[in-house]
């Protein structure tokens, strides 16, 4: 392992053509008012996670630089975003359905000219490898679809009216107001757009300021958000998050927020809102998800998918499997498996074919893993994989660790990386004490063919977790399904249908029913003297 990683990072001319970095972009544009402004001011340098071979040693890339905008820029920002909405007089609130939906199909089309851009972005910049930068490319594009195709078909059913004892009414969906939404860096593409996306259709006028990490990637696509929507629309703001979220926070004005972080951040910008009961959120928060094996259990596929939940994109995703709960019958053919396949995973570079560990975009995160690592070994862990745990630069080669025990942070610590921590139990209440007692409720995966046991579990777990997984690693698809959580995991649910329901509100016009206010309604509706009572439907 240790050869593997001296020769890791390669020479700028061993780097395929198409997949050599770029010169050094300084980007001073944002976007506000449909207008690309120019910033004067400081900007933030935007290092990969990638180092180069050089004379002087290993370098790591300076892929460019971006606006550190200060608290003045975001909030005039939201001014326009306040001004396009005008306490829902605005003309993109007011839009009929259809044509808002023409908008977003308008951006779809410019969105995809950049998918050779964003895909080579989301390798450079957070290191996923190209595989999977086009999924996350192309899975956001079906998302946009499959939102066009779940409006039209609310909207369909919103169409009629109905008639309850003796009132007549038409309930449809509107908007909320302004929003703020915030992605993360480990799917800074596709996990902002499910939020991003829906509250734009839905008639809401937005903020939006890119991750922390994943940054640049949003560059190729404002002139498309500049061109495909109503000027102050959608506002793209960058900079520090102490400074520009919380001056957008504390101004009252935000309506909804969408954020994908930490539950310590969330609760702290919205402590900063004057009128949280106004504030409608949705957030997608901290999880420490479970993989529980029972002694019963296909041990074949309860390692591939133990395999791929705690390590794919190096374990950087909210939905990985940060802990392994393995029962002592099986538990030394499981950590033999699990290490033979593992020593199969591909190190390298994100353009390498089959490459499947990559280098780590956030700074400080290989001290961070060997802290807990280090913790873990002083308290009776061992590191069963060969190589475990060895470190060049910015990669941190992943490290399977057993017997974890209730004294180690890594026990109750997110790690969001490659450390794979397994702890032996021997009576299954073990592992339901540790679900009912955590902080954290998202998902858990149950890996077992005893149906008794496996029914039991499903609902000892049913009222702590928002979804769980039988024989299968924690994921957040297909969209269709509901994504959410409990404890401090999130706020809200969504998915494709969900979030359409959580950027809006419905709203009800009725009437008494006689032949007066029939003839009023039905004026109305044929002369189109109203975008909300309508009866239109959408092909």
């Amino acid at each position: 392992m240790h050869n593997k990683l001296e020769n890791l990072f390669p020479d700028v001319a061993d780097i395929p053509e198409a997949f050599r970095p770029d010169a050094p972009v300084e980007q001073r544009e944002y976007l506000v008012n449909g207008e690309l402004r120019r910033w004067d001011g400081p900007l933030a340098p935007v290092r990969s996670p990638i180092f180069l071979k050089t004379a002087e040693g290993e370098q790591q890339v300076v892929l460019g630089s971006t606006p550190l905008l200060d608290a003045d820029a975001a909030l005039t920002a939201l001014d326009a975003a306040v001004a396009a909405y005008d306490n829902g007089q605005g003309l993109w609130p007011n839009l009929r359905v259809a044509e808002r939906i023409q908008h977003v199909e308008t951006f779809l089309a410019r969105m995809r000219e950049q998918r050779a851009a964003v895909v080579k972005l989301l390798m450079w910049e957070i290191g996923k490898n190209l595989k999977d930068s086009e999924k996350e490319f192309d899975r956001t594009c079906d998302y946009i679809v499959d939102t066009i195709e779940a409006l039209k078909e609310l909207d369909r059913r919103s169409s009629r009216f109905e008639l309850e004892q003796g009132t007549l009414g038409q309930i449809r969906r509107v908007p909320l107001g302004v929003a703020l939404c915030m992605g993360p860096y480990n799917y800074p593409l596709n996990e902002t757009f499910t939020t991003l996306i829906p509250a734009l259709i839905m008639g809401n006028t937005v903020v939006f300021k890119p991750a922390k990490f994943g940054v640049l990637l949003i560059r190729p696509l404002l002139e498309a958000f500049r061109d495909s929507f109503p000027p102050g629309v959608i506002n793209i703001i960058y900079g520090r998050g102490r400074e520009t979220v919380s001056a957008l926070m504390a101004s009252g004005k935000i309506d909804v927020f969408a954020f994908i972080g930490t539950h310590k951040g969330a609760a702290d910008l919205k402590r900063l809102h004057p009128r949280p009961h106004r504030l409608r959120a949705a957030l997608g928060l901290d999880a420490k998800n479970p993989g529980i094996v029972l002694p019963k259990v296909d041990l074949d596929n309860a390692v591939e998918e133990a395999i791929t939940g705690a390590l794919s994109f190096n374990g950087q995703r909210c939905t990985a499997l940060k802990i392994l709960f393995v029962h002592d019958s099986v538990l030394p053919a499981f950590l033999d498996k699990f290490a033979s396949r593992l020593a199969q995973l591909k190190p390298g570079m994100p353009w390498e074919p089959g490459v499947a560990l990559t280098p780590l975009p956030e700074p400080g995160k290989v001290d961070y893993l060997k802290t807990l690592l280090e913790d873990a070994l002083s308290k009776g862990a061992k590191v069963i994989n060969e190589g475990g745990g060895e470190a060049r630069e910015s990669f941190f080669y992943p490290a399977l660790l057993s017997p974890v025990n209730a004294q180690m942070r890594l026990y109750h610590e997110e790690q969001f990386g490659p450390l794979v921590p397994v702890v032996p139990y021997r009576e299954v209440e073990e592992v339901i004490d540790y679900v009912l007692q955590s902080d954290y409720g998202q998902q858990l995966s149950l890996f077992g063919s005893d149906p008794e046991q496996v029914g039991r579990l499903v609902d000892a777990f049913a009222n702590q977790v928002g979804r769980i997984n039988v024989n299968a690693q924690c994921q957040r698809g297909p969209d269709s399904y509901p994504f959410n959580g409990r404890k401090n995991s999130a706020e809200g649910t969504l998915s494709v249908h969900d979030a359409l329901r959580t950027f809006s509100i419905r709203t009800l016009v009725a009437t008494r029913f006689n032949a007066a206010n029939k003839a009023l309604i039905s004026e109305i509706i044929q002369g189109r003297e109203s975008n909300f009572l309508t009866t239109d439907y959408i092909f």
